[in-house]
């Protein structure tokens, strides 16, 4: 049976022809902390930021990184998703943030298992420095190793607003260094963020581009509860593009950024989702991601659209 083409370069895909086979991540919370938020950036925090709804239960600091790896797969195997290969994932927290050879021996506990493939690196644009990428270019000689910065906006002044503690001339530089060592780069995007119009992310794909990123992940703002947004939010909502967008709005605007996406980026994701307990707002009306996956590649396929068809030369 011969499958029609996706109408967008699939980081899935992409990663199954680098493994040869299906590969499967395995979150990893290391414990280390966030240095906008222990004050070596700052203090408090991201004001969209709660943390405990990045991680599964299967990976709670206390237990050792082997044994999150070990409880990983079994996880996954219960749900029918084994794989050929595993990639360790440091996604809570800053990865990067510790001692050097505090980060060597966490991501050499994770290489070292039996299961595990390679290595992703979870971390911030101003949580890098040359002897951290020397250590991931020693390790990359024997395994796979990627880098994933959250940037989440090229506009200074929304990164300023939601107290990101850096700006994107620290993400431009970052990705520079990650990808002058070989290191595949990844970055993340929120899309929604307060004063940012539709006109201002379709904008911005120039900027992203010009990143010469790996991956991307694409996330709608998610508005936690007990967080500093969640008050902005109920006081002003009109600031906030999603807050009356349908999941089809939503969906208009993602093939509308992948139309402006260099082809070359693979696409790991478009929208993420968090316990609805932990959530105030999330704009997708109860739409899965599996769904509002399909919604997207029904449209582009409709329309004849691919990756980049709005790019000059494309």
């Amino acid at each position: 049976m011969v499958h029609e083409p996706l109408p967008y370069n699939d980081y899935g895909v992409a990663m199954r022809r680098r493994f040869a086979g299906r590969v499967q991540k395995l979150l990893i919370d290391a414990a280390l902390s966030c240095p906008n938020r222990d004050g070596r950036v700052a203090r408090g925090g991201c004001t969209f930021c709660l943390n405990e709804a990045f991680s599964p239960a299967y990976c709670r600091e206390s237990r050792s990184i082997a044994e999150q790896i070990d409880r990983g797969v079994a996880f996954h195997a219960a749900r029918g998703r084994m794989a050929d290969s595993y990639i360790a994932y440091f996604q809570a927290g800053t990865n990067t943030n510790a001692e050097i050879d505090v980060l060597e021996r966490l991501y050499l506990e994770a290489l070292y298992h039996p299961k595990v493939s390679g290595i992703i690196i979870g971390t911030r644009p101003d949580c890098i420095s040359s002897e951290i990428l020397d250590l991931l270019s020693d390790l990359a000689i024997c395994h796979y190793v990627a880098v994933e910065y959250g940037i989440e906006s090229t506009s200074d002044v929304t990164l300023a607003h939601v107290n990101r503690g850096h700006n994107f001339d620290d993400a431009r530089r970052a990705v520079q260094l990650t990808r002058e060592r070989g290191i595949d780069v990844g970055a993340h995007f929120i899309l929604g963020l307060p004063g940012e119009s539709r006109e201002m992310l379709l904008e911005q794909m120039a900027a992203i581009n010009a990143l010469g990123l790996s991956s991307i992940k694409f996330h709608q703002l998610q508005i936690y509860r007990s967080t500093p947004m969640a008050a902005e939010w109920a006081e002003q909502p009109q600031k906030f593009l999603l807050n009356s967008y349908s999941a089809e709005d939503y969906v208009s605007l993602i093939v509308d950024l992948v139309r402006r996406l260099s082809p070359n980026v693979a696409i790991e994701r478009f929208a993420s989702q968090a316990p609805h307990n932990m959530l105030l707002c999330s704009p997708l009306g109860g739409v899965s991601l599996d769904r509002l996956k399909m919604m997207i590649i029904e449209v582009m396929r409709r329309g004849g659209y691919v990756q980049g068809d709005m790019l000059l030369g494309v």
